[in-house]
């Protein structure tokens, strides 16, 4: 009966899967077009990992860009250096969601990492401990928040995420006032989306520290099932949702936060985004990665409103006719009355 919180991962993320990254204007006006429409938490880079992500953040940040209710995330590594130079990109902003990651899957574990279980768990633990460590070195005042990772979720058993997650939230110590985000990507779509929510729901029931910690989910579009499985997932337990504008992202994409959030909208389900100039959203999305919006996109394709065939065409003809009709016995204008049009799930027009 209400909207997750939302992530917009699209700076970092959806950037990192273009095939040509943003420049420095690109991320500013994508970065823009989020907090105009609403969105609180936005990953803005990954600034160990680059040059041009580290100048970004630092941008933001000198520039006073970032609003006092928006929160700007940044991802590293479990890596000493890298998460170093994360929090000399951050120094000095209002507040900061640090995001630490390591991967924990099978194969991740036998034919990157060549490690068994407690090696990834001591990779995470001692992230955490260096995040604790350099956030005490900061030279200003800045709020950090903590979301940490297993990358490769979907492909770790749960027991093992499960105590993987564990032993980060022991280092990071979430409170009410400061609650720490778990998020659980499904880095690569490997099931069902209802196996997906079945695994949320297990590990929102067995996390330590619940009250205080914030569950997040993290799709990603490989069986192409990638809204059912952040939908299911929220009502499986979660809070919380990261994605990308129109699903850009590796492969084949990251989550549609506007097909998640128009969806709501349809239920009658008030998203806190704003998508009323979604054309505007559009071309500036398609400005910033370089790539088109597709015309069949839910929501904002060129043809989603489009019927070529012609019992569409005539159920739709008779369907506005009957709008008008009713209005007119009514007394009242036809944008009053409820919208009832065949094929037509909301009218074009909002």
């Amino acid at each position: 009966d209400k909207a997750p919180r939302w992530c917009a991962v699209d700076l970092r993320d959806g950037n990192q899967a273009l095939i040509d990254p943003m420049d420095a204007e690109r991320k500013r006006a994508m970065f823009d077009l989020l907090v105009r429409m609403g969105y609180k938490e936005i990953e803005v880079g990954f600034p160990s990992a680059s040059q041009t992500d580290f100048d970004f953040v630092r941008s933001l940040i000198d520039d006073g860009a970032i609003p006092d209710d928006v929160t700007i995330q940044v991802l590293t590594q479990a890596r000493e250096h890298l998460i170093q130079r994360t929090y000399e990109a951050i120094d000095g902003a209002k507040q900061a969601i640090v995001h630490l990651y390591n991967s924990t899957s099978i194969v991740q574990r036998e034919v990157v990492f060549r490690t068994d279980v407690q090696g990834v768990v001591d990779i995470a633990v001692h992230g955490a401990e260096l995040c604790k460590a350099a956030e005490a070195r900061l030279q200003h005042d800045t709020v950090v928040y903590y979301e940490y990772s297993p990358e490769s979720y979907t492909g770790t058993e749960l027991e093992v995420a499960l105590e993987i997650c564990n032993a980060v939230l022991e280092v990071f110590r979430p409170t009410p006032e400061r609650k720490v985000i778990i998020n659980l990507p499904a880095t690569v779509e490997m099931a069902t989306p209802n196996v997906y929510a079945d695994s949320i729901e297990w590990m929102s029931r067995n996390l330590a520290h619940r009250e205080d910690v914030i569950l997040s989910l993290h799709p990603h579009n490989d069986r192409g099932t990638a809204v059912a499985a952040a939908e299911l997932g929220y009502m499986a337990g979660a809070d919380r949702i990261e994605g990308c504008l129109f699903g850009n992202g590796e492969r084949t994409g990251n989550v549609d936060l506007v097909a998640l959030g128009m969806n709501l909208f349809t239920q009658g389900i008030d998203p806190e985004v704003d998508f009323s100039d979604i054309d505007q959203v559009k071309r500036t999305v398609e400005y910033c990665n370089q790539l088109p919006v597709p015309e069949r996109q839910p929501w904002a394709g060129d043809l989603v409103y489009t019927a070529f065939s012609g019992s569409h065409q005539d159920a739709i003809k008779k369907g506005l006719e009957a709008m008008e009709a009713r209005a007119a016995a009514e007394g009242v204008g036809v944008d009053e009355v409820v919208w009832a049009v065949p094929y037509l799930p909301v009218d074009p027009k909002d």
